[in-house]
């Protein structure tokens, strides 16, 4: 009887002294920063309005606010469970690199030491996308921009955002972040759609010549869309698959499907919410074991209060900065959207 006493004793004892689980968490956000421009007139694109004399008065100080509001709402996502900034930041609708020194270095963000992947691409309007990473997470290894060709039916160019993609190590752990801003549904969803389905190819093009190298490469892929998880481009083109059961070695997982089908999104119009910000990823974050770097753990839509439209007709939408032709000094049309990484770390 003593013996089994000594053993219940024993085994009682290591389970209150055994330590638990410790984890790393990253955070990987992205946000349509809404027509981030200066307030230069630049003759090379269709940049008019967003200038101090033109249709929207963009005045320097409506710059200097709208830097703030970017600023501010980019050092919270996510900081609910990681309690800091994103270590990974995915953004479109920016002019160019001189306003993404001036966003990083904002003092909302300047002490996360944010470095920037960014490439002009050949857009009408002059709106690219680009990388943020905070330096002492991130390790950026190559980066290259994909130009995506469209023709329009009478056969001229329809210029459009590259895509971005980024090799690098996050806590030295070899990773691949793409960043979009797929075309419009101008002139219609039907209309516009093939544009989507051909940036589509060309994402799947760039991840396949990824897989060729290293078949169980991580890849994650995010942007604005402009296409809902159920739509033609992930469903019929990339083949994003939302049940994380069903994934092979070469599947892609969607975990934005799962919210869009409870009535979530990311922007809304004429009464419709769209979930367009989305992530989507290779099964290798999905199915690899868990004491074999960063996989995958939730994601979700940023919506604190203030960036809700507080009352009127679009009570709930995203507070925008201009709304109706009318400057209000919101934030933008698009919640912002994240993910987090966890890794399992030794204590």
């Amino acid at each position: 009887m003593r013996f089994f006493q000594s053993i219940f004793f024993f085994l009682t004892l290591l389970s209150f002294t055994q330590e638990p689980d410790t984890y790393q968490i990253r955070t990987i956000a992205f946000y349509n920063l809404e027509n981030l421009f200066d307030t230069k007139n630049d003759s090379l694109v269709y940049d008019d309005d967003r200038t101090p004399d033109g249709k929207d008065q963009w005045t320097p100080l409506r710059y200097t606010h709208k830097i703030e509001h970017m600023a501010k709402v980019l050092s919270e996502i996510g900081s609910k469970e990681n309690k800091t900034a994103p270590d990974i930041i995915g953004v479109c609708e920016v002019e160019n690199l001189g306003v993404l020194k001036d966003l990083v270095h904002h003092e909302f963000l300047s002490a996360f030491n944010y470095g920037i992947v960014h490439f002009d691409s050949p857009d009408e309007r002059g709106i690219d996308v680009a990388l943020l990473y905070k330096k002492d997470a991130f390790v950026p290894v190559n980066f290259n921009s994909h130009r995506l060709l469209l023709f329009k039916l009478d056969g001229k160019r329809d210029y459009t955002r590259d895509q971005l993609i980024v090799e690098g190590l996050l806590d030295s752990e070899q990773i691949y972040f793409m960043v979009n801003h797929w075309p419009s549904r101008s002139g219609g969803e039907a209309r516009s759609r093939p544009f989507r389905v051909e940036a589509a190819k060309l994402n799947k093009r760039i991840i396949d010549s990824v897989r060729r190298f290293n078949t169980h490469a991580k890849i994650i892929s995010m942007g604005d869309f402009n296409d809902d998880p159920i739509d033609p481009s992930f469903k019929k083109v990339l083949k994003v698959e939302k049940n994380s059961k069903k994934l092979d070695s070469t599947s892609l997982y969607g975990p934005m499907e799962k919210l869009y089908r409870k009535g979530r999104g990311s922007l809304a119009y004429r009464d419709k919410w769209n979930l367009f910000d989305q992530f989507y990823m290779t099964s290798s974050l999905i199915n690899n074991n868990p004491n074999k770097g960063y996989r995958y753990w939730k994601t979700g839509i940023f919506t604190p209060a203030y960036l809700l439209d507080p009352k009127g007709r679009y009570k709930g939408y995203p507070l925008r900065t201009y709304a109706g032709g009318s400057y209000i000094g919101g934030y933008s049309d698009h919640f912002p959207v994240y993910l987090h990484l966890i890794k399992k770390v030794n204590p």
